[in-house]
């Protein structure tokens, strides 16, 4: 089962970063492999951070993300970033997921551990890219917490997301 595991995480690596390498984001060009994947996966990871911050990640929360990552394809300095990083969002989701420990008191702080990651490689990015790409991590996050609950599955965030909503493990690149 772990083996199996393995090698889905190994396939999906591969897969994120030939297409990330295929479609040539130049804003990431200065980075290593492991950081470009690191900036491929965020999202994915963010997204299982918040959504299963209460224990369950509801269908409403993925649908969020994948939503939030498909209608952000327009004219901005993410724009290829986020042709790569929507292409197939809920599979990755999927088998990454499978990759953490089931329950999110063990998971959380792996998934925090990884996205605090981020910051080092944010400062080696141009501000340009980097503030707009840390706000789209916030905008995700609070829109995937308010995706689920509250009146009529509406606008409510639980606190186990909320604590993490305003992503405490990440560093401003606005305030470098």
């Amino acid at each position: 089962m772990e083996q199996r595991r393995a090698k889905k995480i190994g396939h999906l690596k591969e897969y994120m970063l030939q297409k990330a390498l295929t479609v040539m984001i130049k804003e990431l060009e200065r980075l290593n492999e492991s950081e470009v994947e690191l900036m491929l996966k965020a999202p994915v990871v963010l997204c299982i951070l918040i959504a299963g911050a209460d224990g369950t990640i509801d269908r409403k929360e993925i649908k969020e993300a994948i939503n939030v990552t498909v209608k952000k394809k327009d004219k901005t300095i993410l724009d290829n970033y986020f042709k790569e990083v929507s292409q197939d969002f809920e599979d990755k989701l999927k088998v990454l997921l499978q990759s953490y420990p089931y329950k999110s008191s063990q998971r959380n702080p792996i998934l925090i551990q990884e996205l605090s990651q981020l910051n080092p490689i944010l400062k080696k990015l141009d501000k340009t890219f980097s503030k707009p790409f840390y706000d789209m991590l916030k905008e995700l996050a609070e829109k995937i917490a308010g995706s689920s609950g509250g009146l009529w599955g509406m606008m409510s965030v639980d606190s186990e997301e909320a604590k993490y909503m305003r992503l405490p493990m990440l560093d401003d690149p606005a305030k470098k």
